[in-house]
């Protein structure tokens, strides 16, 4: 027998609605949509002025570099057409050659040794200073990366001189038979500015690890001088595994510094004695500016990119954490 309040008839929306007072007509799911389209075209607004001055500074010269690599160009006259001439002469030209193998020694001094002796340091740093002492150091450390690398140059030029401190130093405890002009010598002229650069680039990595340090569960350590770890053990077990991230950033910052370099080659030697500290930052600038070939130039530039790109993207692709 048929109920005396009737059935619903069909489509009428009455079963669906929550409940007698709720009255909310139903958002319409086309509304919904569009109020999320606008909300993703307003976030691309927001990040369009960042955008077009990366377009405009970093895309259309790096664009504008690997056009002028393919051709011989003084920078006023008109270009010819070289195709692969430039890269061809890259790679075999001894003299650019040596160039860029001057650079990898370099990666020796501004990465791998501030990054080791940053680890040391930062790990004596978190052991034996607290409080106002350890703030002290850690400014005392990141003081060479607020001094200007043209000032650092001028002032070690200065350190490194026939009569600069090193050499009054060697001469004070009798041997005077090791100094020399210590960035005017073939064989240490190149070692020499990469002491610079260790010296620029250890109070960067050391304030890093030190911050990475910080973030290490001390559980972790408790548990591992349960086990009967020393501080050796200790450092290779908990804290250098837990240290990825930063070294990899470490790594990648201070090899992007070293094949890069400029200010402080620059400064100190202005690439000499001979080639000897020169490095492809200092001859793209010599070869652009001052014997007009572009097209060599921009060839270099573009392989100085790539072979940045090799060093950094298996540092990063091997120190990126798990997700």
């Amino acid at each position: 027998m048929t109920s005396a309040l009737g059935s619903a008839p069909a489509g009428s929306g009455t079963a669906s609605r929550p409940g007698r007072g709720d009255t909310r007509a139903p958002v319409r799911p086309h509304r919904k949509k569009r109020w999320g389209r606008t909300v993703r075209w307003s976030g691309w607004l927001w990040v369009l002025p960042a955008l077009i001055m990366y377009g405009v500074f970093v895309l259309r010269p790096l664009v504008l570099t690997m056009q002028y690599s393919l051709y011989d160009w003084n920078g006023i006259g008109a270009a010819r057409w070289a195709g692969l001439d430039n890269y061809l002469t890259v790679f075999t030209d001894r003299d650019l050659l040596k160039i860029i193998s001057n650079a990898f020694i370099l990666i020796i001094f501004f990465s791998f040794i501030p990054v080791l002796l940053g680890l040391l340091v930062a790990s004596l740093v978190r052991r034996i200073t607290t409080g106002p002492a350890g703030t002290m150091v850690r400014t005392v450390l990141f003081l060479p990366q607020v001094i200007p690398l043209v000032a650092a140059g001028i002032a070690w030029s200065w350190v490194l001189s026939t009569n600069g401190l090193v050499n009054q130093a060697l001469r004070a405890v009798g041997l005077d038979g090791v100094t020399r002009a210590w960035l005017g010598d073939f064989d240490t002229a190149l070692p020499a500015v990469g002491v610079i650069g260790t010296w620029v680039m250890l109070g960067l990595c050391t304030i890093l690890l030190i911050t990475g340090m910080s973030k290490i569960d001390p559980s972790l350590y408790e548990a591992a001088r349960i086990d009967g770890a020393g501080p050796v053990r200790e450092f290779f077990a908990v804290t250098l595994p837990s240290l990825r991230q930063e070294i990899g950033i470490c790594l990648t910052v201070t090899i992007i510094a070293a094949l890069a370099s400029f200010d402080i080659v620059y400064i100190s030697t202005s690439g000499g004695p001979g080639i000897q500290t020169t490095v492809p930052g200092l001859e793209i600038y010599r070869l652009a500016f001052s014997q007009r070939q572009v097209g060599l130039a921009s060839a270099l530039a573009v392989v100085l990119m790539a072979l940045v790109l090799v060093c950094v993207l298996p540092i990063q692709r091997l120190t990126r954490g798990e997700k």
